[in-house]
C-alpha cells in the first residue's frame, strides 16, 4: 500500500501540468521547473535583487534571471556569478503522478554560511554580498565583535597596512551603543564596504621574522624602532615591534613606543599618523589581543614617508612655530609624574579653552607647559584641546573654501585620537602630541573669520522633541548648514534626548555614501560627548553640546550624496525579510 506524504511537503501538482507549462509556482514562493524529462524547485526570487526565477530562462541546466542575467544550477540552486549568492533549492519527488515539494530548502542559512559570504564578500569587493551577509548575522544575533573581527582580519591581511577603511570599521563599532538596529546594520555595512574597496587587488601581506635574540631590554627596543622610523626603515622597524611583542610587552608599552615615534616630528600626515594608531589599539580593544602582530605591524608602513610638518612654511613662517615647542619639549621630562593627577577646575578650564582659541601661539605653548608642570591632568588638558578643536567648527564660515572643512575636521579627530591615548599613557614623550594639537588650532584660526555665530537655543523657533528625524528632512537638502545647528540647538534647549539625537545623527551619516572624513567626525563628537555628560556642571554641558553641534554642521554640509550604500543594504534587508523587490513598494 502507498504511504501518504507527510503534512509537511507540499503538493505543486500533476506531472503532466507542470511538464505542459515548463513550470509552476506554488505556496511560499517556490518555483518548480520541468526540464529534460526531471522537476526541480527553486526559491523563485533571485537572490541577487529578489526578480522572479520563473520569468527567466532553463537551458541546458542553468536557471537564469533576465534582470541581471544571475545563473544559477536548477538542481543544486548554486550560482554560476558570486555577486548573486545560491539560490535554495528544494527536495521534490514524485508519486503516483503528483509532484510534491517539501517546502524546506536542502541549504539552510546559517551563522557559519553568513560569516562565509561576509569573507567572501570582503575579497571580491562585492557590496550586496557584504550587506546581505551583515543584515542575516545581525539578525542572527551574532555579536557585533565577532562581525567586526572578520572585516578587521581581513583588511590587515590584505594591502600595504592599516588604511582608512579599517578605521572606518573600527570607529563605527565604537558608535553601535548609539544606534538602533537598522543603524547598527548599516554602520557595519558601511565599515566592512570600506575595507574591501581598501583592499581589493591587494596581495596578502607576509609578516617579517621578529630578531633572534632574547632579553633585548624593552627600552633599547624602543631606541631602536624610534630611530628605524626617523630613517623610514620599515622593514626594521617591523622586526624591532615583532621582536617587542613576541617578548612580551604590554599593549600599553607598545602603544607608548609606536606613538613616540610617532610623536618624534609634529602632527604626521595631518593628524592621520596618530589618529590611525589610535584606531588600531581601538580595534585590538575589540577583537582582542590574539591579533596584535597583525595590527600593529599594519602600522609600520604609514611611517615610511608621511609629511612631517615642522617642515612646512606655516609652521615657520609668519611665526616660528617649531623652536618654541622643542624648548618646551627639552623640559618635558621634568614634568610630575604622580600616581594622582590635580583635577583642572572649571573657571581654568574656561581660561584655558578661551588661551587655545586665541592668536597668541607662544603664550599658548607658556600656558601649556605651566599647566602641565602643575601636576594637571594630561587627559583633562587633552579633553580641552578637543574641545577647542570643535569650537573650531561650530563658527566655520560657510562662505570658506569647501575643501577647508577638512582642515578643522583633521585638527578635531586628532586631538580626540590624543585625548583618548593620554587616558590610558602618561609617558612624557607623548605629551608632545599636546603642543601639535594646540598649533594646529592656531593656524585654523583664519577659518572663523569671518565667525558663523553659533545658534543660541533659546531663541530658535521651537523644536518638537518627539521627531528628531526632523533633522534628517533638513538634510535632504543642500546648504543647511546653519539651519540644521539651529534645529539642534534648539532641540537641546528644549529638553530633547542625546541619544536620540546621537541616533539620528548616526542614520544622517549612515545613509549617505559619505567620504571617510565624515565617519571620523561622528564618531569623534560622540565618543567626546559622552566623556562630557559624564560631569552635571555648566562647562560640561556647552562642551557637549559643541560636540553635537559641531558634528551636526559637518555632516549637514556634506550631504545630500547619491546614498546609493544605504540603498544596497535596504535591498538586503528586504530580501532578508522576503518582500518581493520587483513589485512597488
Amino acid at each position: 500500500m502507498q504511504q501518504t506524504p507527510t503534512p509537511s511537503w507540499i503538493q505543486a501538482g500533476t506531472l503532466k501540468a507542470i511538464q505542459e507549462n515548463g513550470h509552476k509556482l506554488i505556496h511560499g514562493g517556490i518555483a518548480v521547473f520541468y526540464h529534460e524529462e526531471q522537476v526541480y524547485a527553486v526559491d523563485n526570487r533571485c537572490p541577487h535583487l529578489g526578480f522572479p526565477l520563473h520569468m527567466g530562462s532553463l537551458c541546458d541546466g542553468i536557471l537564469t534571471c533576465h534582470w541581471h542575467h544571475a545563473r544559477f544550477d536548477v538542481c543544486s540552486g548554486g550560482t554560476l556569478d558570486p555577486w548573486a549568492d545560491d539560490v535554495p533549492s528544494y527536495e521534490v519527488k514524485i508519486e503516483n503522478g503528483i509532484v510534491w515539494v517539501n517546502p524546506q530548502p536542502k541549504q539552510t542559512s546559517s551563522v557559519e554560511r553568513h560569516k562565509l559570504r561576509l569573507r567572501e564578500g570582503l575579497e571580491q569587493n562585492l557590496g550586496l554580498v557584504i550587506a546581505k551577509a551583515v543584515v542575516g548575522l545581525v539578525e542572527a544575533g551574532v555579536p557585533a565583535a565577532e562581525i567586526t573581527q572578520i572585516g578587521i582580519e581581513f583588511g590587515t591581511v590584505y594591502g600595504r597596512g592599516w588604511n582608512s577603511g579599517l578605521t572606518i570599521l573600527t570607529a563605527m563599532a565604537n558608535v553601535l551603543p548609539k544606534l538602533d538596529k537598522a543603524g547598527t546594520i548599516l554602520a557595519l555595512y558601511q565599515g566592512l564596504r570600506h575595507v574591501a574597496r581598501n583592499s581589493s587587488g591587494a596581495p596578502a601581506r607576509h609578516l617579517l621574522k621578529p630578531l633572534p635574540g632574547d632579553g633585548v631590554p624593552f627600552e633599547r627596543l624602543t631606541e631602536w624602532y624610534r630611530n628605524c622610523i626617523e630613517v623610514r626603515d620599515t622593514q626594521g622597524a617591523e622586526r624591532v615591534l615583532l621582536t617587542a611583542i613576541r617578548q612580551g610587552a604590554s599593549l600599553e608599552q607598545l602603544s607608548e613606543m609606536m606613538l613616540i615615534a610617532a610623536t618624534d616630528h609634529f602632527y604626521l600626515d595631518g593628524g592621520h599618523t596618530f589618529d590611525f594608531h589610535n584606531k588600531a589599539m581601538e580595534a585590538i580593544d575589540l577583537i582582542g589581543e590574539a591579533h596584535t602582530e597583525q595590527i600593529l605591524t599594519a602600522l609600520v608602513p604609514l611611517l615610511e614617508n608621511p609629511t612631517r610638518s615642522e617642515e612646512l612654511h606655516q609652521w615657520q613662517s609668519p611665526v616660528n612655530l617649531v623652536a618654541p615647542l622643542k624648548e618646551a619639549f627639552a623640559h618635558l621630562d621634568s614634568f610630575p609624574l604622580v600616581e594622582s593627577y590635580a583635577d583642572i577646575s572649571e573657571v581654568d578650564e574656561k581660561k584655558i579653552v578661551d588661551q587655545l582659541l586665541s592668536d597668541e601661539p607662544l603664550e599658548t605653548v607658556h600656558l601649556v607647559t605651566k599647566v602641565l608642570k602643575s601636576g594637571a591632568n594630561p587627559a583633562q588638558l587633552a579633553q580641552l584641546v578637543a574641545l577647542a578643536a570643535a569650537e573650531r567648527i561650530v563658527p566655520f564660515h560657510t562662505q570658506n573654501d569647501f575643501s577647508d572643512w577638512i582642515s578643522v575636521l583633521h585638527t578635531f579627530t586628532y586631538s580626540h585620537a590624543v585625548h583618548k591615548r593620554l587616558r590610558g599613557s602618561t609617558h612624557p614623550l607623548l605629551l608632545r602630541a599636546i603642543y601639535h594639537g594646540i598649533i594646529r588650532i592656531y593656524l585654523d584660526r583664519f577659518l572663523n573669520i569671518p565667525a558663523a555665530p553659533r545658534p543660541d537655543g533659546s531663541i530658535v523657533p521651537a523644536v518638537d522633541t518627539a521627531k528628531p528625524e526632523r533633522l534628517l528632512q533638513m538634510m535632504d537638502l543642500r546648504q543647511q548648514v546653519n539651519e540644521a545647528a539651529r534645529w539642534t540647538a534648539g532641540y537641546l534647549h528644549a529638553g530633547g534626548d542625546p541619544d536620540a539625537i546621537l541616533n539620528t545623527l548616526g542614520h544622517a551619516l549612515l545613509r549617505e555614501d559619505a567620504e571617510f572624513h565624515s565617519f571620523q567626525m561622528y564618531e569623534a563628537a560622540v565618543s567626546e560627548f559622552e566623556r562630557w555628560a559624564t560631569r552635571d556642571d555648566a562647562f560640561a554641558a556647552r562642551a557637549g553640546e559643541t560636540m553635537l553641534l559641531a558634528a551636526t554642521r559637518y555632516l549637514a554640509a556634506h550631504a545630500p550624496t547619491p546614498r546609493e550604500q544605504s540603498h544596497t543594504a535596504r535591498i538586503a534587508t528586504r530580501l532578508y525579510r522576503g518582500e518581493r523587490l520587483f513589485e512597488e513598494a
